[in-house]
């Protein structure tokens, strides 16, 4: 009996931990797979742009012009797939491509 109410226990945590780690402040978004999976498509897998498609280079490109740049009508999709923290998180790893 005790047996069984520490595994419910250890699971409710296990569950609940699973839950919020996600949202956690620490646990920060990885800059480089999110330009990989929303912008690398059209601005190149170096940040270089893509002339043949009018998609200009971004590299050290801040926070800012990123934010600006989502406002664009041809950006509404991409913007609708990344939130303030991970543009911040692009931007950073924008800036180290430097």
């Amino acid at each position: 009996m005790k047996a069984t109410k520490l595994a419910l226990v250890i699971l409710a945590i296990a569950v609940a931990l699973f839950i919020m780690l996600p949202s956690l402040s620490w646990a920060a978004e990885d800059g480089a797979a999110l330009y990989k999976a929303n912008c690398s498509a059209c601005h190149g897998a170096d940040a270089a742009g893509k002339a043949a498609i009018k998609a200009p280079a971004v590299k050290g490109k801040t926070e800012a012009d990123i934010k600006k740049a989502l406002e664009t009508p041809k950006h509404a999709a991409t913007k609708k797939k990344v939130n303030d923290e991970q543009v911040k998180a692009i931007a950073d790893y924008l800036q180290g491509l430097k």
